[in-house]
């Protein structure tokens, strides 16, 4: 029996560039406290939590994490890297940084 095997496409994991994040985009995104407490746990020195890591630590059915980690990975907020049988999480501070000077930081630093 053959094994077929899923076009790359499929498994290509889509981050918007760098150039193509738009502030708009983003402020909307986190402007639910939810999303906005997502980035700050990721925010933390050396995070890279899977989705299950992020939801048990907030107390999130999975189902709903995985909803808006997408949400913030769309918007370009976040860069999720597959690690063998998980995907990582981590925020796109670099990215962020080089495009909107000073976000992550209020982000990060608003109450």
């Amino acid at each position: 029996m053959l094994r077929q095997r899923m076009p790359v496409h499929v498994r290509e994991i889509h981050h918007p560039a760098t150039g193509d994040l738009d502030l708009a985009t983003i402020l909307r995104i986190v402007g639910d406290p939810l999303r906005l407490q997502l980035v700050r746990e990721l925010a933390a020195p050396g995070a890279e939590p899977t989705c299950g890591q992020i939801s048990e630590s907030m107390g999130l059915p999975t189902s709903t994490c995985s909803y808006h980690l997408r949400l913030l990975r769309e918007a370009g907020l976040t860069r999720t890297r597959p690690a063998g049988t998980e995907r990582r999480i981590s925020l796109r501070r670099d990215d962020l940084e080089q495009r909107f000077p000073g976000l992550v930081e209020v982000l990060v630093g608003a109450e």
